[in-house]
């Protein structure tokens, strides 16, 4: 029987099925084979999406924007200046509101309930660009360019280092589970996912042939990796007052020569971005001097090394939200 997602929402992945996550990286290969030949595919022409940024990103922007165009639709892009969401006008007004506006609605911000809450009042697709809790288009970005790297999901040994409980600890492991792959989570146990998820998470491992681990020991926890993934320490809306906390509990997960050296050596280095790997940004360059530490959670060693493939994966972002658009709309 085929897959048909027309309608659906795309607000977590623990919402879809393997066979639908797998349709989804399917289609994804096949836009990114038409994009890189040039070839025409405004299959949505006459459709027009919203995107609702409550959080700031490039990738996510850039991604559903160009998606978008490429599929022929028509974008408008709101940031938090551009909207009376919340303030003036209550979440499930704006979400019916824009839903007669609009075909599909992306949100980026900061509550799972507020996502889930557009879905539930628009009477059109929403789709989650990031939330504190998930980040499902990110995880079909991963997902494909692991298949393209190392030729195959099932059985992978995927390692997740640095604060697992924020929404890419949380969504990878729910993706690895999803899809055959072994997730381990490296991190301090105070980081480590909510008992409940991981419950979740290992009973649908246990359904795709798969494993899901916690450890605080690095050395452990990296052996025989075929993926190290990490993230940055303090995500975006964190106060700046947590930097010293994060940097002495997170210090010791930093991706490393030794800790890719531990992995296997056909092993591939991940990282969703923006990466502080050197002091050229302006809140690298000013933990640099508060802290007297030039790379936090990468060093840029290895995040230049053959062996990152992140901007691969951040190419891959334009691809499966157009699946997913297109998925979702056609």
């Amino acid at each position: 029987m085929g897959v048909n997602l027309r309608g659906r929402n795309f607000l977590k992945l623990l919402d879809f099925t393997p066979a639908e996550i797998r349709y989804l990286l399917d289609l994804s290969k096949n836009f990114k084979d038409l994009k890189r030949t040039g070839t025409p595919h405004r299959y949505l022409e006459g459709k027009n999406i919203v995107l609702l940024f409550e959080k700031t990103s490039t990738r996510t922007r850039c991604s559903f924007e160009v998606a978008g165009m490429d599929l022929g639709m028509g974008v408008t892009y709101l940031d938090p200046g551009s909207s009376q969401m919340g303030k003036k006008e209550s979440i499930a007004d704006t979400a019916r509101v824009l839903g007669r506006m609009y075909d599909g609605i992306e949100y980026r911000g900061f509550s799972q309930d507020l996502v889930t809450e557009l879905a539930d009042y628009a009477g059109i697709p929403v789709w989650n660009g990031l939330t504190d809790q998930f980040h499902p288009t990110q995880m079909l970005a991963d997902l494909l360019t692991i298949e393209e790297k190392l030729g195959h999901l099932k059985g992978v040994n995927f390692v997740y280092m640095g604060d697992a409980r924020n929404n890419m600890g949380n969504s990878l492991m729910v993706a690895c589970a999803k899809m055959g792959l072994n997730f381990t989570a490296c991190a301090p146990k105070a980081l480590w996912p909510a008992e409940d998820l991981v419950k979740e998470c290992k009973k649908i491992a246990k359904e795709n042939d798969c494993t899901v681990t916690l450890t605080e020991d690095v050395k452990k926890g990296t052996k025989n990796a075929d993926v190290i993934y990490t993230d940055i320490w303090v995500s975006m809306g964190e106060p700046d007052s947590v930097w010293a906390d994060r940097i002495k509990i997170l210090k010791p997960y930093q991706v490393n020569k030794e800790v890719m050296k531990n992995a296997k050596d056909t092993a591939i280095f991940m990282h969703c971005l923006p990466s502080f790997h050197d002091t050229k940004t302006t809140i690298g360059a000013d933990i640099a001097k508060k802290f007297k530490i030039k790379e936090m959670e990468v060093t840029d060693e290895v995040f230049e090394s053959k062996q990152s493939v992140v901007f691969d994966e951040a190419e891959n972002r334009m691809h499966t939200i157009k699946a997913v658009m297109y998925a979702t709309l056609k």
